[in-house]
């Protein structure tokens, strides 16, 4: 989100720096892992869709104004009962937006993706707009454009202290003291782990995720263009998978479920358990994705308690705006989201409707 504010306010010809604590692009936080799903028919809340249609087309002009091949189209399928709540969700999306899909039902998902054993009466709803992006890459897109837009880019410099001065405010780094009349929060997992006012006083949990990959036994079944992205409502839980590209391995993860942690403690290794998890859920679901481990990531959801995004200028100070608390689905939104933060920092509004993300909703009435 940081890099995408960046960009975008860069491009708008403002004078803007970017402070990143770590390398860029890194794995300590959630924007790595070589892919991220993006999709239009959203089960969390069909309000979202509106947004997924820009951050679509925003994706696309950072492709060509880049160079760089971000967004991979291969499909994608929702799974589960037809009474679960998330494919009710994924039918009430589809519908009010008029996106295209198709309802499939168990029998029709083994013939047309024979890697999938659904549960019986699950069905499907696929979405031909649906694929993945490939995180590492939009971050460095973002950051590089913003570059060359004039932004300042610094990456592997701490904050020491950010204080009140007379242009706004004073942000004191290793790398120097830098002054701006407005002061943009994308913390990540770091949102509610920083010593510094101004706080944004917003209550997140960050949550443990593991990012796994397997070498598939037929990889042929398994192929972008074979199978889709999925997103599976099972009797386990919920996970999700992204097809094997070219080399590499087909990815297969929980949603949700992981240890509360703080982003500066959290086991970043890879644990059996980990592991034995997923499989269960490929011995039942995705028999031919039930090959060797080739790798595994741990990353870090930062979850609000509506599990809704905490978008907006914070209501005792409109110079401090805040970007966070994207609860595990916010990286597809990342070229919308860098698009609203411009914006607001220059504007003070945005054309876009971001009510249901307003960072006021967590305070005392």
């Amino acid at each position: 989100m940081g890099s995408a504010a960046c960009y975008h306010l860069a491009r708008r010809g403002r004078r803007v720096v970017g402070i990143e604590r770590h390398q860029i692009p890194h794995e300590f936080g959630s924007s790595h892992g070589s892919s991220r799903v993006i999709r239009k028919a959203y089960f969390e809340d069909p309000r979202y869709v509106p947004l997924l249609h820009r951050a679509y087309e925003l994706w696309q002009e950072v492709e060509r104004e880049s160079g760089e091949s971000l967004l991979t189209l291969c499909g994608g399928l929702n799974m589960g009962p037809e009474s679960h709540e998330c494919i009710v969700g994924v039918l009430e999306s589809v519908t009010r937006h008029r996106l295209a899909h198709e309802v499939l039902s168990g029998r029709d998902i083994r013939r047309r993706f024979p890697s999938f054993r659904p549960a019986p009466g699950d069905i499907g709803v696929f979405e031909p707009d649906a694929g993945f992006l490939s995180p590492e890459r939009c971050v460095l897109s973002h950051v590089r454009l913003a570059v060359r837009h004039g932004a300042r880019i610094l990456s592997s410099c701490v904050p020491r202290s950010v204080e009140r001065s007379a242009a706004g405010w004073s942000v004191r780094t290793d790398l120097g003291e830098f002054t701006a009349e407005r002061l943009i929060l994308t913390l990540g997992a770091w949102l509610a782990h920083h010593e510094f006012d101004p706080r944004p006083r917003i209550p997140v949990r960050v949550e443990r995720q593991v990012q796994l990959w397997f070498d598939p036994l037929d990889p042929a079944l398994f192929a972008v263009g074979r199978m889709p992205v999925f997103i599976h409502f099972c009797e386990a839980g919920c996970f999700y998978g992204v097809p094997a590209p070219p080399g590499g391995g087909v990815k297969v993860c929980r949603h949700h479920g992981g240890a509360t942690v703080t982003p500066d403690d959290v086991d970043r290794r890879v644990s059996e358990a980990d592991e034995s998890d997923v499989r269960g859920y490929l011995r039942r679901h995705l028999p031919g994705a039930d090959g060797p481990l080739l790798t595994g990531k741990v990353c870090l959801y930062t979850n609000t308690p509506d599990g809704n995004f905490a978008i907006g200028a914070l209501a005792d100070d409109s110079s401090v705006i805040v970007a966070g608390g994207f609860s595990g689905h916010g990286f597809k939104f990342a070229s919308v989201v860098g698009e609203i933060v411009a914006e607001l920092a220059t504007t003070g509004r945005t054309g876009h409707d971001i009510g249901m993300f307003s960072p006021a909703r967590f305070q005392p009435a």
